[in-house]
């Protein structure tokens, strides 16, 4: 006895639902990258931030745009900053911050105990000729928080970029309870 191999109907009725399924999954997984390519955001736990796995994280300026580093998400008031180069980056705050002169700082007194910003806005100028500094793709950003009465050093290797932006703000969160390994030592 012979079988009918062939598919009664028109064969496109079957079809159709596969190739909707296909090109479905295609759309999704191009749209998808697109999103992760242009994200505004990008977030990174404070234990990461603060090198703890073993790896400095970085942070990229833009012609044109600034880039914002926030510690909203962590509830941590920014006391203290320094750029090692001035000379490629403006930095400004969304509120009062320790500034210091001299060689006696003094953190008890004065702005540094009513230090209250939260956001770095960082921005890429052209050069400045700064008798002394090197010419360097990249600077160091040293940042001291306070959080309940704890004080935290982070570093951020701030890389000059000449691309379009990839992102707008780099957030830090407070670290995952619970999750051991989420800022596990990486070997470099």
């Amino acid at each position: 006895m012979k079988k009918n191999t062939k598919l009664p109907g028109n064969t496109y009725y079957y079809f159709l639902p596969i190739a909707s399924l296909i090109f479905s999954v295609a759309m999704f997984l191009l749209v998808g990258r697109a999103l992760a390519n242009n994200a505004v955001l990008r977030s990174i736990f404070s234990c990461q931030a603060q090198g703890l796995g073993g790896l400095i994280p970085t942070i990229n300026v833009w012609y044109g745009q600034g880039t914002n580093l926030s510690f909203i998400p962590a509830g941590e008031v920014i006391k203290k900053v320094w750029l090692n180069d001035p000379s490629q980056v403006t930095m400004d705050f969304d509120g009062p911050v320790c500034m210091q002169f001299g060689l006696k700082p003094n953190t008890s007194s004065g702005d540094c105990k009513n230090s209250a910003a939260n956001v770095i806005q960082l921005r890429r100028i052209q050069k400045l000729d700064i008798p002394g500094l090197p010419n360097t793709n990249n600077t160091l950003l040293t940042v001291i928080t306070e959080a309940q009465g704890k004080n935290k050093l982070y570093t951020f290797k701030v890389i000059y970029k000449t691309d379009s932006p990839e992102y707008h703000t780099l957030a830090i969160f407070p670290d995952p309870s619970g999750q051991e390994g989420a800022c596990a030592r990486v070997s470099q």
